[in-house]
C-alpha cells in the first residue's frame, strides 16, 4: 500500500483521539484529561490518560504512549499504512495512492484481489454452514457436538464446504472472479483435464491475518476415508506464509498483551475450545512446527509463552525443539502437561471454565523442571543416559541469549539435578564455544585453548570469593601502590600518595591490617611525611610487618638475560604508572558502586510507599549507569 501524502495529512488533521480511543474503552473526564483502565495491560485502577487538547495518550502503568494513529497500530497490530486506511474509512476520507511503477502496481493489485477473493470464499463457506441443508445437518451439527456456541462459531468465521467438485468455483466465477486468481489464492486445483475445489465435504477453519482478514483455510473431513488426510490446508500464496502465521492471533492478540502471557496449543479446535472456556490468550502454530517468525510474532505482544501438551509422550518429545526455539528467541517459556488421554480441547470442556483456568495456573512448570521430570523418568539408574539428559538440558539453557537468565537457570538446574553448578557452567561454556566456532567467531586454536580451561577442576574455573575477600584484594593493591610509588608524581603537582588518599578519603577498609596501614599513611601525610615499607617494617605491629613482607616478596623475578642477553624488553609498571593508578581507582569505585547498588536493592524490597520506591528506583538507575560507564572503561562485561 503506497498511500498519498494528502491522505495521510487528511487523516492526521481529521482524527479525534477521544473518538478513536472511546471505540475501545470507556473514557471518564477527570480534570483536563480523560481516563480509563489501560487497554494494553490488566489493571483495576485507571492509569490510562487521554489528552484531547494535545491529541495524545499515555499509560502511567505500562508506559504506552502516542497519538490516535499509534493507538490503532498498537491495539490492532497494524502497520502505519493499515492504520491510516482504517481511520480514513472511519472518517469517510477518500484514500488516494501515489502512482506506483507498473510492475509494483500489478503486484499490489494482485494482493488486493487475493484478499477480496479469500474474503468471498470465507463468506461463501459461512453461508453454506448456516443456510444450506447439507451445511446445517453435517457441518453445524459437528460444531455443536464439539460444544461450540453460536457466538464462538461466528467469532471464528467457521464454515462448511459442500460435497461436490466445483461449488466454490462456480459461485466465484458467477461473482466475477477469475480462475487464475482462485488458483493463486489456493482455493482451486487445476490439472490438465480438470479444475476443481480444493476443499470439499469438510468443515472450514479460516486462518486470519493479525488484522482479521481471511488469508487461508484449514479443513477437516468428517467421514472415515483412509484415502484422504484428516486435515488439509491452503498452500503458500502471495498473502499466506504459514511459518509467519498463528491461528487465532487476531482474536487473541489483545488478551495476550493484557495478560502478559500466550498459551500455545497444537490445533484449531484447541484454540476455539479454550477461547470459549475463557482462556482467550491462546494461539496455534497453524498446521506447522513452531517457527522463529511465529515466536517473534508472539513476542510483539508478550515475552511469556506457556506451551500446552497432551499426555502423548511421543508428541511431547517431537515438540521439545519448539521450546528451544522459544528460548533462543529470548522469550520466557513454561509448560503445562495434561493427563494421559486428554488434550486442551477435551480437558477444558470436562473441567469447566474456572477449574480449567486454575489447572493451567497451578500446573505450569518452567522448562527446566518440565524437561528434567520428562527425560529423567526414562534414565532410571543408567548413569550414561542420565549424563546425556543433563547435557540435553544444558544445551537448552545455552540457547538463551540473556546471560543473567542463563545463570539463573543453571542454578536451578544444579538444584534440581543435584549436580555441582560449576560443572554445569563448564558444560554450558563448551556448548557456547562450539557455537562460536561454527559461526566463525573464533579459530580452532582459540577454541581448543578455551576448551582446556573449561575442562579444569570446578574449583579452578568457578572459585567464588566472598565480598570481604574481594575488598581485601583491592585494599591490598592500594597499600602496595602507596608503598611502592607514593613519592612519585602521577599528575602535574600531584604525588601518587596524595591522589590515592584523596580518592580513598571516603573509603572504609574492611581488612584490619590494611586499614591500619591506610590510617598511618593519612596521619603522616597531614604532617608532610610520605611513608615507605621500611617505616612499617620498623614501626608496625607483627601483623603489619607480615603483610609488608608478603607484599614485597615475589615468588618469581624476571631474569636479567631477557634484556642483557636476548634484547627482549618488557614494560615496567613505573613506565605505565598513571594507567595502573587510574585503573585501580576505577576498580575501587566500581566495587563501591556495587556495594551501594546492593544496599539500595534491599531498601527497594522494603519500600512501603510509591514515592519512596520511585526515588529509590531513580537512584538505582543512576548507580546502574555509573556501573556501566566504569565497567566500559575497565573493559569489563557488565550485565545491564
Amino acid at each position: 500500500m503506497n498511500l498519498s501524502q494528502k491522505t495521510i495529512r487528511d487523516v492526521q488533521e481529521r482524527v479525534d483521539i477521544e473518538e478513536v480511543v472511546s471505540d475501545f474503552v470507556p473514557l471518564k473526564k477527570k480534570g483536563q484529561n480523560l481516563w480509563a483502565c489501560c487497554p494494553f495491560h490488566e489493571e483495576k485502577s485507571p492509569s490510562f490518560s487521554v489528552s484531547p487538547n494535545k491529541g495524545i495518550y499515555k499509560c502511567f502503568g505500562c508506559g504506552k504512549a502516542g497519538d490516535a494513529i499509534q493507538f490503532i497500530m498498537d491495539l490492532e497490530g497494524l502497520s502505519f499504512p493499515e492504520a491510516i486506511k482504517q481511520l480514513a474509512e472511519k472518517y469517510g476520507i477518500e484514500i488516494e495512492e501515489d502512482q506506483l511503477m507498473p510492475e509494483d502496481q500489478v503486484k499490489y493489485n494482485e494482493r488486493e484481489s487475493l484478499f477480496i477473493i479469500l474474503n468471498f470464499a470465507a463468506e461463501y463457506f459461512k453461508n453454506l454452514l448456516h443456510h444450506h441443508e447439507e451445511g446445517q445437518s453435517i457441518g453445524l451439527s459437528y460444531f455443536k457436538e464439539r460444544g461450540f456456541s453460536k457466538n464462538t462459531i461466528e467469532e471464528f468465521d467457521l464454515g462448511y464446504s459442500l460435497n461436490n467438485w466445483d461449488g466454490l468455483l462456480n459461485a466465484a466465477k458467477k461473482a466475477g472472479h477469475s480462475e487464475e486468481l482462485l488458483e493463486k489464492a489456493g482455493l482451486i486445483i487445476k490439472k490438465e483435464d480438470k479444475t476443481y475445489d480444493r476443499f470439499r465435504n469438510r468443515v472450514i477453519f479460516p486462518i486470519h491475518s493479525i488484522a482479521g482478514k481471511p488469508i487461508a483455510f484449514g479443513a477437516r473431513i468428517l467421514v472415515n476415508d483412509k484415502k484422504q488426510p484428516k486435515y488439509i490446508n491452503s498452500p503458500e500464496t502471495e498473502v499466506y506464509h504459514k511459518s509467519d502465521v498463528l491461528y487465532g492471533i487476531s482474536q487473541a492478540k489483545q488478551h495476550i498483551r493484557n495478560l502478559e502471557n500466550c498459551y500455545l496449543v497444537e490445533g484449531y479446535t484447541d484454540v476455539i475450545s479454550l477461547h470459549q472456556s475463557g482462556v482467550k490468550n491462546v494461539v496455534a502454530s497453524s498446521g506447522t512446527s513452531l517457527t522463529t517468525n511465529q515466536i517473534k510474532l508472539i513476542g510483539r505482544y508478550s515475552q511469556n509463552i506457556t506451551v500446552l501438551f497432551d499426555g502423548d509422550a511421543a508428541g511431547i518429545k517431537a515438540s521439545l525443539r519448539g521450546i528451544d526455539l522459544i528460548l533462543e528467541g529470548g522469550l520466557n517459556v513454561k509448560v503445562v502437561l495434561f493427563p494421559d488421554g486428554e488434550d486442551p480441547d477435551s480437558y477444558s470442556q470436562k473441567m469447566g471454565e474456572e477449574a480449567f483456568k486454575n489447572y493451567l495456573t497451578e500446573n505450569a512448570k518452567d522448562f527446566i523442571r518440565f524437561k528434567s521430570d520428562l527425560l529423567l523418568q526414562e534414565t532410571k539408574k543408567d548413569p550414561i543416559r542420565k549424563a546425556e539428559t543433563i547435557q540435553d538440558i544444558v544445551r537448552s539453557i545455552a540457547k538463551i541469549p540473556d546471560p543473567v537468565k542463563r545463570a539463573i537457570y543453571i542454578k536451578e538446574c544444579s538444584d534440581i539435578l543435584e549436580i555441582d553448578e560449576a560443572i554445569l557452567v563448564a558444560e554450558q561454556n563448551k556448548i557456547l564455544l562450539r557455537e562460536k566456532q561454527v559461526k566463525g567467531d573464533i579459530t580452532q586454536r582459540q577454541a581448543n585453548q578455551l576448551s582446556e580451561s573449561f575442562s579444569q577442576a570446578p574449583e579452578q574455573i568457578q572459585k567464588k570469593y566472598s565480598p570481604f575477600e574481594v575488598a581485601a584484594i583491592q585494599e591490598k593493591e592500594s597499600v602496595r601502590l602507596l608503598l611502592s610509588y607514593g613519592d612519585l608524581p602521577v599528575a602535574e603537582n600531584t604525588l601518587v600518595v596524595e591522589y590515592l588518599l584523596k580518592e580513598l578519603s571516603d573509603a572504609e577498609f574492611v581488612h584490619p591490617v590494611y586499614s591500619e596501614i591506610l590510617q598511618e599513611f593519612k596521619l603522616n601525610l597531614a604532617e608532610g611525611k610520605i611513608l615507605n615499607e621500611a617505616y612499617f617494617i620498623k614501626n608496625g605491629s607483627e601483623e603489619v610487618r607480615k603483610a609488608i613482607f608478603s607484599l614485597f616478596t615475589d615468588r618469581y623475578t624476571l631474569s636479567e638475560n631477557w634484556e642483557n642477553k636476548f634484547q627482549i624488553y618488557t614494560v615496567h609498571e613505573k613506565h605505565i604508572l598513571n594507567d595502573s593508578i587510574y585503573i585501580h581507582v576505577l576498580r575501587l569505585k566500581h566495587r563501591a558502586i556495587l556495594h551501594l547498588f546492593d544496599q539500595n536493592t534491599q531498601k527497594l524490597r522494603a519500600a512501603t510507599s510509591v514515592e519512596e520506591e520511585s526515588k529509590l528506583l531513580q537512584y538505582q538507575m543512576q548507580l546502574n549507569q555509573a556501573k556501566l560507564e566504569i565497567g566500559n572503561l575497565l573493559g569489563m562485561v557488565v550485565v545491564k
